[in-house]
């Protein structure tokens, strides 16, 4: 597999243009557009996606370690699909609606102020994931691990403390509802 290293892309519409197979290290991509673009089997090590569009793009076995991803546009990727070896990816500002992280493991990564609605968590390692300030609207939690995890300013998230595990997790007094919702009460200030 050919190895590209520090090679910046800029304003690329991977759509039309070829996107050779490669290992990408510390590459920066700005204002790209995957949308569609079959990146399965690609490496990402030390990447870094700005203000991008990689929706519905495939990523079986594809690895992303210590990727970084801003204000990209990401709805429905199966990151369940991509290569689970030293995954670790940060999104700040990101869109990820519809995406699926079912079975993955991402310890202490970040989904700061990141639109995560209708997002697949189920069984996901999660510890020490930070959710600040993100929308979590329709996301789904179910025998997941979000031992200290931080939903200090996040949104519109529904999770059952009895199906997850959340000791140690941080929630702002906001978030409340969220973690009693199958109690059927109502809380008022």
């Amino acid at each position: 597999m050919e190895e590209i290293t520090n090679k910046p892309f800029k304003n690329i519409n991977f759509q039309e243009a070829t996107f050779p197979l490669a290992e990408y290290e510390s590459c920066v991509f700005d204002q790209c557009n995957f949308e569609q673009v079959d990146l399965s089997s690609f490496k990402f090590i030390d990447c870094r996606f700005t203000d991008c569009n990689l929706s519905l793009a495939p990523v079986v076995g594809t690895s992303f370690q210590d990727c970084q991803f801003e204000q990209c546009k990401m709805i429905g990727i199966r990151f369940d699909e991509a290569n689970p070896f030293n995954l670790h990816m940060e999104f700040n500002a990101c869109n990820l609606e519809h995406s699926s992280f079912f079975g993955v493991k991402l310890v202490k990564a970040n989904f700061s102020t990141c639109r995560l609605q209708h997002v697949e968590f189920e069984n996901a390692q999660l510890k020490e994931v930070n959710f600040t300030e993100s929308d979590l609207l329709g996301a789904h939690f179910l025998q997941t691990n979000l031992e200290k995890a931080n939903f200090v300013g996040a949104t519109n998230y529904e999770l059952d403390p009895d199906q997850n595990i959340i000791k140690g997790a941080k929630f702002s007094m906001d978030g409340l509802p969220g973690l009693l919702q199958k109690f059927k009460i109502k809380i008022v200030q």
